[in-house]
């Protein structure tokens, strides 16, 4: 092939647009209803706002494309309080990805002991729940529950964004 043969593929790839589906359409009502009572119930329970550590046990990237989502515009849950911080001694809550593998076994124990009491396991994906497609794997231990203890199960491969909205409304109101 050519330079110019090349060159010209090239050309009709970035003028045929992306090849990815649209984006599934957000209820805007359920959101504004998920996120009002997730609100409501954050502030009385805690007297403050939700901190949050993710932990990604060793997942293959799916869960962490939905968190991402639930903390950009259209869900924006640091509106609303819930903010994630980068140290366990900052947080109330590990929400942990994926199966947790043999060399993150450890430092998952680490991270739940430097998290100050009372603190809250949010296992997320169904890997987080029992290793999911690489339960069979070499490398995988199993589930979060064979390392820490497990407060939620959020379920799906991967959970939406709205999931996980419920899942930390169920964790607040279980709380109170």
């Amino acid at each position: 092939m050519t330079r110019l043969a090349g060159a010209g593929r090239l050309a009709r790839a970035l003028l045929a647009g992306p090849v990815a589906e649209a984006p599934a359409p957000v209820d805007a009502d359920t959101v504004r209803s998920l996120a009002g009572r997730l609100d409501g119930a954050m502030l009385p329970r805690l007297g403050r706002s939700l901190a949050i550590l993710h932990v990604d046990g060793g997942s293959c990237g799916g869960c962490e494309i939905e968190l991402r989502a639930v903390r950009r515009a259209v869900y924006d849950l640091e509106r609303f309080g819930v903010r994630f911080v980068a140290s366990p001694r900052h947080a109330d809550v590990l929400l942990v990805t994926g199966p947790v593998t043999h060399n993150m076994a450890e430092a998952l124990q680490r991270t739940y002991a430097a998290t100050p009491d009372p603190k809250w396991v949010v296992a997320v994906g169904d890997c987080a729940f029992d290793g999911g497609l690489f339960k069979d794997g070499y490398a995988v231990l199993g589930g979060v529950g064979a390392v820490v203890p497990v407060d939620l199960h959020i379920r799906g491969c991967p959970p939406d964004p709205v999931a996980l909205l419920q899942g930390l409304l169920a964790l607040l109101e279980r709380l109170g």
